[in-house]
């Protein structure tokens, strides 16, 4: 029987894949580094499990030898992702992960040809970073093939997890990141805004180094892209400050400070039922011609599960492509159709 693992099961979006992947009547063995809270997890479901460190590359090997691939939820992504994907390319096994992180997607690009070589795909960003406007981005350039600019924004009703929290705070300091010629460039934080028509909602956008700024450039081949998305105000503020103190805010013991603020858990199954996403995009050529495209969807971590689950479906079916892949690239722009409730319009 084909089957997967979830590794880092038992944190928020972990455990989000592993009830909706029962609920599909699928069998993944669930694994992560502590064994006492994978067992009971598992045994709620009445899966198999496996406790194990990513640095045991004997269990690791092990586990995956187990299952035709993985969903690796373990974040942060910039930490976890190199020995995972390293134990896939030696097992022959393929890689899904929920990352969000602009060096992961690009660290992992350049694992193409060994992927290709050991015939599996690794498929980072199978959650709402990036499906969503991965798909948005592809049906853009579908409809405007020689287009040079592209720009996507999205705004999503609802809160956010610990582990993406913590993903986020890691990264404050950092700045911002587009992409220039083919080329990513860092810019500085909030580096432009601009206001955005979503539809039924009109909101101040403001550039993140989203993962798209990575991933869209190979799904489409664009050279030039930008990601905004709507913070509060007091965000943009604290954003705009992040300029001229980011140094401070990276540093080891302000960054101990602010994860320990960081409060666990996500949203409860309420909050994500009322929740909803918004996305937006535009894309132009040299020439002036534009094409311009509104969607909507889930609240965010509903969309991850479903988008996921979806991908790993269509794995167990036979239905992937080998080497380097963003969920566009090898799927097409309407596959995040296939969510109900996905709407998409063209403007």
């Amino acid at each position: 029987m084909k089957t997967f693992l979830i590794y880092g099961a038992n944190g928020y979006t972990g455990e989000l894949i592993t009830r909706y992947a029962a609920e599909r009547g699928l069998k993944p063995i669930l694994a992560g580094r502590n064994a006492e809270k994978i067992e009971a997890l598992a045994k709620q479901y009445g899966f198999d499990f496996r406790a194990f460190d990513l640095n045991d590359s004997a269990k690791l090997d092990a586990a995956l030898n187990e299952v035709d691939f993985v969903i690796h939820c373990a974040g942060p992504f910039s930490l976890t992702s190199e020995k995972m994907v390293e134990a896939c390319l030696r097992t022959k096994r393929h890689y899904l992960d929920i990352t969000g992180e602009i060096s992961v997607f690009e660290a992992l690009a350049a694992c193409d040809k060994s992927a290709k070589d050991a015939g599996v795909m690794v498929m980072p960003g199978v959650g709402f970073d990036v499906v969503p406007s991965d798909c948005l981005a592809r049906h853009l350039k579908d409809r405007l093939p020689s287009a040079t600019n592209l720009t996507l924004a999205f705004y999503g009703v609802g809160r956010i997890s610990h582990g993406t929290q913590a993903t986020m705070t890691m990264n404050v300091g950092r700045g911002g990141a587009i992409r220039e010629n083919g080329a990513i460039k860092s810019v500085p934080a909030a580096y432009k805004t601009r206001t955005i028509d979503f539809g039924e909602v009109q909101k101040t956008g403001v550039t993140i180094p989203w993962g798209d700024v990575a991933t869209a450039y190979y799904s489409t081949g664009i050279p030039n892209i930008e990601v905004y998305t709507v913070v509060p105000e007091q965000q943009l503020r604290l954003l705009k400050l992040s300029r001229y103190l980011g140094w401070i805010l990276a540093s080891s013991p302000i960054q101990s400070i602010l994860q320990k603020q960081i409060p666990a858990g996500g949203p409860n199954d309420d909050e994500r039922a009322t929740g909803k996403t918004y996305l937006w995009g535009a894309a132009s050529d040299a020439d002036g011609n534009k094409v311009e495209a509104r969607q909507q969807g889930a609240e965010g971590y509903t969309t991850t599960v479903l988008t996921a689950l979806l991908i790993a479906e269509k794995i167990l079916a036979g239905n992937f492509c080998t080497g380097f892949q963003t969920p566009a690239k090898c799927y097409g722009a309407d596959l995040i159709l296939e969510i109900e409730g996905v709407k998409r319009e063209d403007v």
